[in-house]
């Protein structure tokens, strides 16, 4: 494979927007990688597409054919024997999963060549007793053993796990990054204002150009609307609660047919464990559905106030800077300003368990009053 600034072209590609992970990756080459590696950053930032890079390389090592290795690691999924790659199935990983297929696995040569590489993806969502687990593994690996374990938040795992691994870090994709990803999903200007609402999240970003996405944009801009105008948003922000119910429901189902699926090949889970994995991915996405929208709302006041600041070229929502001029007439900066104070309070609030359509209908009040209605 050719090399590219000193790292193997895959993974030189898959780290181009992120230079203290490509320094730190490509030492870990030359010098001899650790037996386990800690990849945080936020959503969408490449790690996931680093990792399996990364895992490539690992695995062409002491190979009879590297270049076949390489290629047969970076599909996805993968047919090589020696990955191992676990992503949760709901909204926690299981942990008898976690056991058998990272513990036990471990304890097994490779099938080929000299290592074997076990990736946990989205690791945040590991249960306490399945890091705690983890824990022989990371402490006293064989040989031949090579752990990635990929998290969005970092804090949620437990500090010996996190002790124990060399971190590897993430930052956001720089907005330009994200537009040139997104140039055949959208024309310039949505592009544009997809990359900057997702805040560098380039799997969100490319959501916001979907069907789903441009209607989600749409609803969280009919509810700030309505409080420009003065109008009762309440019916909005129903709307924006219904969408985000039937996400969770339409997530609920599909991990119950996966289980059940799953089931049918031998594997053991009660009715119970069935029904508290579904009820939990579809909170899981409903939850996400709806800081979505309220994240959208957000952004749509912020743009708000630069816009009545004098300051468009600033503004986020870019595709849709007529219609945010024309709210800017209706309501001054400070105005805007406290409008996104109200959302992300009212994302707070969220956090303490309150009853979300109660919440939305306060903030409906407490939208219209700050803004003059």
């Amino acid at each position: 494979m050719a090399e590219v600034g000193g790292l193997p072209g895959s993974l030189d590609e898959s780290l181009r927007h992120q230079p203290r992970a490509r320094l730190a990756l490509g030492a870990a080459l030359a010098s001899g990688p650790s037996h386990a590696y800690l990849f945080r950053g936020p959503h969408g930032s490449g790690k996931r597409e680093a990792a399996r890079a990364f895992a490539a390389e690992l695995l062409s090592h002491g190979a009879a054919d590297p270049g076949d290795a390489r290629r047969r690691a970076l599909l996805d999924p993968s047919p090589h024997p020696d990955l191992v790659w676990l992503v949760p199935r709901g909204a926690q990983h299981l942990v008898e999963e976690v056991r058998e297929t990272v513990i036990r696995g471990a304890a097994y040569r490779p099938f080929e060549g000299g290592r074997r590489v076990f990736v946990i993806e989205d690791a945040e969502a590991l249960r306490d007793e399945s890091q705690n687990a983890l824990l022989k593994t990371l402490e006293e690996p064989p040989d031949f053993a090579h752990l990635l374990i990929l998290s969005s938040e970092p804090e949620l795992l437990l500090e010996t796990i996190v002790s124990r691994c060399q971190p590897i870090d993430f930052g956001p994709l720089p907005a330009t990054a994200v537009e040139e990803a997104l140039a055949a999903d959208a024309n310039t200007e949505e592009a544009a204002a997809a990359a900057r609402l997702a805040g560098g999240d380039l799997g969100r970003a490319r959501s916001l150009v979907g069907d789903r996405g441009r209607d989600m944009r749409a609803r969280a801009e009919a509810c700030a609307a309505a409080a420009v105008e003065g109008a009762d948003g309440s019916a909005a922000w129903r709307e924006l609660l219904a969408v985000a119910e039937d996400a969770g429901a339409e997530a609920e189902d599909n991990i119950r047919e996966r289980l059940a699926a799953e089931a049918e090949t031998g594997a053991k889970r009660t009715a119970r464990e069935v029904n508290e994995e579904a009820r939990r991915a579809g909170r899981r996405r409903r939850t996400d559905v709806l800081e979505l929208g309220l994240g959208l709302c957000a952004s749509w006041f912020r743009d708000l106030a630069v816009v009545a600041s004098g300051a468009e070229d600033v503004a986020f929502n870019r595709d849709r800077i007529e219609a945010l001029r024309a709210q800017a007439e209706r309501v001054d900066a400070m105005q805007a300003r406290s409008a996104v104070e109200l959302v992300a309070d009212t994302l707070r609030r969220f956090e303490l368990n309150v009853s979300e359509e109660l919440a939305l209908e306060a903030l409906a009040a407490r939208l219209r009053r700050a803004l003059g209605g």
